[in-house]
């Protein structure tokens, strides 16, 4: 017999799954559209640049990751964990001052890198002071894309990276026109830039520099630890690429670049998993606290078990399709498939945890999961290289990465276990 309450929940419950799959499937939609252009972005400069000239733009694509994560842990992250299913007054607001502060890192950080650039001078130097122009547009781009979805709209996010694809086309074309790794810098920061107009256009509002004081003082408590947590993640990428390049050489940055980029759906997918895991997590805790460890595995386990399912798959790829890929970057990135499949997997694992501890509200315990990762991945990577080159060092981070991912999930467990003692009245019999 059905019970007057069973009528009332049962359709809810069914519009609240259905609600979450709608979510899920715009966020996997906005994911593929950045693992395309990702991925297009990086085999075009490979293929016309040649493995040296690669690896300074890929020296550029790390830093341009450090930059993105001071970004998100001070603006976007703190966004998403307490701005994500609330009024839109409320969302409105918050959005107009994570985006100012977003679009301020990018202003500040982009004139460093301007003066570092042309004070170093060369082709490096010069890669880096075109970096420093396009990175307030990336950075503005990158926030709208996290208020997206904290508000529940991934399709205006999907939307907004389509726009960014589409401008990035004629772009790329008039860089191969022009050559050099400056003409491909500005090409894809430039077109980035038109998406982050674009945003503001889809949002209906703009970005408030004058509000980052008051963003940065109110979410401090948040904001100081993910700073920390991310800068220690994409630093210890950078610090990778710089020491595999004093050790083995600039190539060996271009030749690990080029291996990434061959598992790029799901690189992409780790590098803003928060656009849609965070959010979705924040909201099975509200509504559902004793599912976030088992959403937290789905999670994790499904973009394991995607990224060696597709690393497998790359071993069959014959070498004729890989040098149309990569060209002259195919053979020896090719030696790496294994390695880099391996680490993918691992901190698609991770991200899993990660995603629960930032909806938790745990920063202290995620930035020492963060800390002890990035650790261990500067010292696999780079303690490889001095072993065994750059296979070593893709081996080691493999190594380092699984590792960190089982310091991950012991760390969220305890979170749970915390999170059950301190708010006993939330547990469903």
């Amino acid at each position: 017999m059905t019970t007057e309450e069973e009528k009332t929940t049962g359709p809810t419950a069914g519009s609240a799954r259905r609600a979450l799959a709608g979510r899920l499937s715009w966020g996997l939609a906005d994911q593929a559209a950045s693992s395309v252009s990702n991925f297009a972005v990086g085999i075009y400069v490979a293929r016309s640049l040649g493995v040296t000239a690669f690896g300074v733009f890929s020296l550029a694509w790390v830093t341009y990751g450090v930059v993105l994560n001071v970004s998100r842990g001070l603006a976007t992250d703190p966004l998403v964990v307490r701005f994500s299913g609330v009024s839109d007054a409320s969302w409105r607001g918050a959005v107009a001052r994570a985006s100012g502060t977003a679009l301020g890192v990018g202003i500040a950080l982009g004139a460093a890198s301007l003066v570092v650039g042309l004070a170093v001078g060369d082709q490096v130097g010069t890669a880096f002071a075109c970096l420093g122009v396009v990175l307030p547009g990336l950075l503005l781009q990158d926030s709208w894309r996290f208020a997206f979805f904290a508000a529940g709209a991934g399709r205006k996010a999907f939307v907004n990276d389509i726009v960014w694809c589409v401008a990035l086309v004629p772009a790329l074309l008039l860089a191969a026109r022009v050559g050099g790794v400056p003409a491909f810098v500005l090409a894809w920061g430039g077109s980035a830039a038109v998406a982050a107009v674009y945003g503001c256009l889809q949002s209906g509002i703009r970005p408030r520099l004058t509000g980052a004081r008051d963003w940065l003082r109110d979410h401090r408590d948040l904001g100081t630890r993910y700073l920390l947590e991310n800068v220690s993640n994409s630093g210890g990428s950078q610090l990778r690429a710089y020491g595999l390049g004093v050790i083995v050489g600039v190539g060996a940055v271009g030749v690990v670049r080029g291996a990434e980029l061959l598992l790029g759906p799901f690189m992409a997918v780790l590098m803003g998993l928060s656009l849609v895991t965070v959010s979705e997590a924040a909201r099975v805790l509200r509504r559902a606290p004793h599912r976030l460890g088992t959403f937290c595995l789905m999670l994790g386990g499904g973009q394991a078990v995607a990224a060696l399912l597709w690393g497998a798959a790359l071993l069959l790829v014959p070498d004729r399709a890989g040098e149309l890929l990569l060209g002259d970057v195919w053979a020896a990135s090719s030696q790496l498939i294994v390695p880099v499949t391996l680490g993918v997997a691992g901190a698609g694992l991770g991200t899993g945890a990660a995603a629960g501890l930032r909806a938790l509200g745990a920063a202290r315990l995620s930035l020492r999961s963060q800390l002890f990762a990035s650790a261990c991945y500067v010292g696999g990577g780079l303690g490889g290289a001095a072993v065994g080159g750059t296979v070593g060092s893709a081996w080691g981070v493999a190594a380092a990465t699984v590792t960190g991912s089982a310091v991950w999930w012991l760390h969220l467990r305890s979170a749970l276990r915390a999170h059950r003692h301190n708010t006993p009245e939330v547990r469903t019999t």
